[in-house]
């Protein structure tokens, strides 16, 4: 995977050099570090994890800023908003950077515009998560369930847009059923719903989801990647239960507003990449089956929009729109 997208062009190296730079504020004084969802979710959890790791090598304290709700655009406008260059950084994510933009008809910030990219962080495999109650224990045996209680089709998601949201809406066209979403603010609440049985699955990232799934509150009954997961060894993947090519993630990468200037850039990422190659991260990201993906500010615009690409026609050919 990480081949593919990590092949930079020059000719992004040069729009990443426009706009007017900022210098970078004394050291002492802590840097926010801005997540879209709520405390106990994956992005919240990689967020923490790799501050507290790269606060050592920038000799910056970090505090990680949460500001949940719809679908991370609270916080992209927040950080897009700042001018507080060379002390805010924002985990940008799939919903962020690839489908907002098409899923919205009007957004306050630019994405491309908005933001300085600095360093992808990981990719998070997603699987699909059912209250214990619900009697089903393969793909087929939900999709049996799903077509006898049209009723009770309700799904959580971390948030509108997000890689979790728009993967159930492909998986429940395939399936040939109607589910309705209920959007939560970060996978943490959503998952918490889930094991109450107020929501009977949800399509959960590894991080959110591997803790609930090791100590038996939930049950996988699926992987949306193309192979197993080597902490889910029993838990088939989608393709081999019948769901050809079906294969979602979540991914995100960490940015800052454009205007902070270009040193800065390139220190937090060559030091956020350095950071992300440590025994320590690398250990905790394998406990949650998350892959780390250090890259350089161009290579990661340039998967960036490789993937706003691609997504912005799975959702033209889906028809979903947002207001």
């Amino acid at each position: 995977m990480r081949r593919t997208f990590l092949k930079a062009g020059a000719a992004c190296g040069v729009q990443l050099m426009l706009g007017t730079a900022h210098a970078q504020p004394a050291s002492g004084r802590p840097m926010e570090w801005v997540v879209g969802f709520a405390a106990g979710g994956g992005s919240d959890a990689v967020a923490r994890g790799v501050a507290e790791a790269w606060a050592k090598p920038i000799h910056r304290s970090i505090v990680v800023i949460n500001k949940p709700g719809a679908g991370t655009n609270i916080a992209a406008e927040y950080a897009a908003r700042s001018r507080d260059y060379g002390n805010l950084v924002f985990t940008a994510d799939f919903a962020t950077l690839a489908a907002n933009p098409h899923l919205f008809p009007k957004l306050a910030y630019n994405a491309e515009q908005d933001f300085v990219p600095i360093s992808l962080l990981a990719r998070f495999p997603l699987l699909l998560v059912v209250n214990n109650e619900l009697p089903v224990r393969s793909l087929q045996e939900f999709a049996a369930w799903a077509r006898a209680n049209p009723d009770k089709l309700s799904y959580g998601s971390p948030g509108l847009g997000t890689p979790h949201h728009l993967a159930t809406e492909l998986l429940a066209q395939k399936m040939g059923v109607k589910m309705t979403h209920a959007p939560y603010r970060g996978a943490g609440p959503a998952m918490l719903d889930v094991i109450g049985g107020q929501i009977p699955f949800m399509l959960v990232d590894s991080a959110a989801g591997l803790p609930h799934i090791n100590t038996g509150k939930v049950r996988a009954i699926g992987v949306a990647s193309a192979q197993r997961l080597k902490t889910l060894p029993q838990t088939p993947t989608l393709i081999e239960q019948g769901v050809a090519g079906f294969e979602a993630f979540a991914w995100q990468g960490l940015v800052a507003p454009r205007g902070t200037d270009d040193a800065t850039i390139q220190m937090w990422s060559r030091t956020l990449q350095e950071t992300l190659k440590t025994p320590a991260v690398q250990a905790r990201f394998e406990s949650l089956a998350l892959e780390p993906l250090p890259s350089t500010p161009e290579q990661m615009r340039e998967f960036w929009l490789s993937e706003k690409k691609r997504w912005g026609e799975v959702i033209k050919t889906a028809g979903i729109k947002l207001d």
